[in-house]
């Protein structure tokens, strides 16, 4: 989450502490801050200037030439040649300098425009980075015109704001209370021991209650839920202050409606939505679940079919909002709004997600409700709501109140523990005083008798259930660098190690490595859809994969069989980004699911693609059979034309031992298409778990031949069907003495025939208790021939 300085220093008082001390005292808590940023960037040397005398270029009638007061330090003379038609002599303006830097990096040095000299630039609000939203008049088209009231010289950076740091603050799941400013300034105030000012929720409320009806038909999907009308309003841009720190947090300011909800999510970090009144018919908010079939368009313009799992808000008559989700095409907020019921609701987290899911449609709110709103921040975000509405005139407050709550005596339960117990979880010995001083700067309600602590959490802090988590409590604001690391009792160190599947599997990665192939990492899950895109029919075996009960999103539905379709996605985005060559790999499970067994078996694959003009089958072929001698290994290949998903022409079966093991090939030019992959891309995909099992644990020495070793070349005339696999499989069976098998020459002519094909080889025998004779080389040639003529009908040239 984003936490602009500004904003926090509304509830806590920090000046005087540095922003990096801030930053490691929020470490120590649990907050990593992974980034400090500033609005301004890199913006230096613009300051304010007042121009003092405006005058017609001489040179030039589109351009004019000013001079400014820039104060005592930059100067009070200083001449700038602009082509801007909206400046006059006593306007004040932001003036870049020579040397400044504007938003963009762009360099402004001083130098001449037809012959007159300019000191540098004036600047509009583009040049700063900044629009109307941030600064009234930053969006015109020409010079910003500032307060007559700023003094010349002042860094325009520190008078706009722009200086000011914004923490980018990475909150755990466990915490949603601190997914806002308000959670975070809590905790700073705790950490520091400092005074926390509470946000003001006083209001007044004028006229007679609307008669507003709320009812909630599912208790259970909402617990609380809270609505308030206003009436009078008058739709206008939010002020300068709001508009501001919305665009700190990365939010657009739309109106002081709209931005009033969204500036609430922010603060308090409870979602709300504001209702056109006019369009809330019968004056009655339902909230139920919706019926199966039943349609909304909600405020981007999407339609929806529903059913009873997706919790609606409704009128008298129709669906006005997605609860939790999205509001209604049909109640937004127009600029001729003059009436708005307030709605401030808490939603069962589980349904938000499910439904965010099943719908595909995902919002601030759902995100904040997916990761758990309390009771409490409800009723409280609705009084701050109607405080600002009231302070800055937004409308007028009616006494039209509704709290429908299923359970408002609901109270987090009283802990119960001793000052021994919490610091034998520490493992350390903090004070007794130390640690309620704590608990009650972080705003527990402590009772002490003695040894013994009852503690309970406040009513935004649904996570803190036991001793364990006031230790956590403790020690994060305590400090954990007063934890020193200690043996446990009885404790015995052990070696750890490795088994051997794990030590060759790190060898594996080695080994393709040394290939050139980068590792990468994909979720376990994908979807159907992928491998419709790969090209599997429908009766293969990959599509039978287990299905995901609660998927992160309608692409990850199912469990993966094979690996292909995420590397493929992966090279497509590095294609698409102007990568023109790679070589990715990716070791991982795939998961098979058993009838009967309420678990699949997971079994490791290996996947590799490469692409870019360098890259090829045999390439590919090549990096193959050298993985494979790494691992101890001889892998071998035979043509398969009927391989889903790869060219039939460049695709074969990949063999360990005369067993399949997996696959390699080009991708076909439609699968190429589907996953939006304009070049070639070679891929293979091996059953891990079989070179593992079969690699030697150890590497086994083996001393080099006392003698020669002989070579032979042999030409083979063979049918177009049979391939070097298939010859090679049959050589090193007819003749265990044979190391390698060079193939350097494929010829096809009238000389050999038709349908079939000159082969030549290059044979090495290896010898192994005496020298080898021409005799002995000669009879297992003959044998080779044999065996090769036999088995293949393949003869000698």
């Amino acid at each position: 989450m984003l936490l602009p300085l500004s904003w926090l220093k509304e509830y806590v008082n920090v000046d005087g502490i540095a922003v990096e001390e801030i930053q490691r005292k929020l470490f120590s808590c649990g907050f990593e801050v992974e980034e400090i940023t500033y609005p301004g960037g890199e913006i230096s040397r613009v300051v304010v200037g007042k121009i003092t005398e405006v005058q017609k270029h001489p040179n030039a009638d589109t351009l004019v030439v000013c001079k400014l007061d820039c104060g005592e330090k930059f100067g009070r003379d200083i001449q700038i040649v602009t082509g801007a038609k909206n400046v006059s002599a006593g306007d004040v303006v932001p003036v870049a300098l020579d040397g400044a830097i504007l938003h963009g990096g762009v360099k402004i040095n001083k130098g001449q425009l037809r012959g007159e000299v300019s000191d540098g630039m004036l600047c509009s609000g583009e040049e700063l980075g900044i629009d109307d939203g941030w600064y009234t008049g930053a969006g015109v088209d020409g010079i910003m015109i500032l307060s007559p009231e700023d003094r010349p010289g002042t860094y325009v950076k520190e008078l706009l704001g722009l200086g000011e740091p914004v923490f980018d603050i990475s909150v755990t799941a466990n915490r949603p209370d601190c997914q806002c400013i308000l959670g975070m300034a809590r905790e700073v105030a705790a950490a520091f021991a400092l005074p926390f000012t509470p946000p003001g929720l006083d209001y007044k409320t004028t006229g007679t209650d609307t008669g507003l009806k709320v009812s909630v038909l599912d208790a259970q999907l909402c617990p609380r839920y809270v609505g308030h009308a206003v009436e009078d309003v008058k739709i206008a841009p939010s002020p300068e202050f709001i508009r501001r720190r919305l665009i700190l947090c990365g939010i657009n300011a739309i109106n002081n409606i709209v931005d009033l909800t969204n500036y609430i999510l922010l603060e308090l970090g409870q979602p709300m939505h504001a209702f056109d009144q006019r369009q809330v018919a019968g004056n009655e908010i339902i909230v139920r679940r919706a019926s199966t079939g039943e349609k909304i368009v909600t405020l981007d313009e999407r339609e929806f079919t529903l059913n009873p799992d997706n919790l609606l808000i409704c009128d008298g008559v129709k669906a006005v909002a997605l609860a939790g989700i999205m509001g209604g095409l049909n109640s937004e907020i127009k600029d001729d709004t003059t009436g708005v019921v307030l709605e401030s609701a808490k939603f069962e987290r589980a349904n938000i997600r499910r439904s965010a899911r099943a719908l595909g449609q995902s919002s601030d709110s759902s995100k904040r409700f997916e990761k758990g709103v309390d009771e409490y921040t409800t009723g409280l975000a609705i009084e701050r709501a109607l405080h600002l509405i009231d302070k800055y005139g937004y409308g007028r407050v009616t006494a039209t109140h509704r709290d429908v709550w299923a359970n408002p005596d609901k109270k987090n339960p009283a802990i119960s523990s001793t000052v021994p117990a919490i610091n034998t979880v520490l493992g350390i010995e903090v004070p007794a005083g130390e640690i309620v001083d704590i608990l009650r700067r972080l705003s527990f309600e402590v009772e002490v008798n003695g040894q013994a602590i009852t503690a309970t959490a406040p009513p935004y802090r649904e996570d803190v259930e036991g001793t364990p988590d006031l230790a956590e409590e403790v020690i994060r604001v305590y400090g954990f660098e007063h934890i020193k690391p200690t043996m446990m009792a009885g404790a015995v160190i052990t070696p750890g190690s490795m088994s051997r599947e794990q030590k060759l599997a790190v060898k594996l990665k080695s080994a393709v490595m040394a290939q050139g192939f980068f590792e990468t990492i994909h979720y376990s899950f994908y979807s159907p859809r992928d491998l419709d895109m790969f090209g599997l029919p429908e009766d293969a075996p990959e599509r039978d994969a287990v299905a995901i009960a609660n998927p992160i999103s309608d692409h990850y539905t199912i469990m993966r069989r094979t690996l292909a379709p995420s590397l493929l996605h992966t090279v497509a985005r590095n294609t698409k980004r102007g990568v023109a060559a790679g070589r990715l790999y990716e070791l991982a499970g795939s998961y098979t699911p058993v009838a009967g067994e309420k678990l699949p078996v997971e079994t490791p694959l290996l996947c590799l693609a490469a692409f870019g003009a360098e890259e090829s089958y045999l390439a590919l072929k090549g990096g193959l059979e050298q993985i494979g001698l790494a691992m101890g290994l001889c892998l071998t290949f035979e043509k398969d034309e009927n391989l889903p998903g790869l060219h039939p022409g460049v695709s074969a079966k990949v063999l360990l031992n005369g067993k399949e093991i997996g696959w390699i090939g080009q991708l076909s030019y439609k699968a190429g298409e589907s996953f939006e992959i304009q070049k070639p891309v070679y891929l293979a995909e091996l059953k891990a778990d079989k070179i593992l099992s079969a690699a030697p644990a150890q590497p086994r020495f083996k001393p080099l031949p006392a003698f020669l070793e002989v070579t032979r070349d042999l030409a083979l005339v063979a049918e177009e069907t049979v391939t070097n696999g298939q010859i090679e499989m049959v050589i090193r069976a007819a003749c265990p003495a044979v190391g390698q098998i060079r193939l350097f020459d494929i010829y096809r002519g009238v000389q050999v025939g038709p349908k079939k094909k000159s082969m030549a080889y290059t044979l090495t025998f290896i010898p192994t208790d005496k020298a080898l004779s021409p005799e002995a080389v000669d009879e297992m040639v003959k044998a080779v021939l044999g065996a090769l003529g036999d088995q293949l009908g393949v003869t000698i040239r």
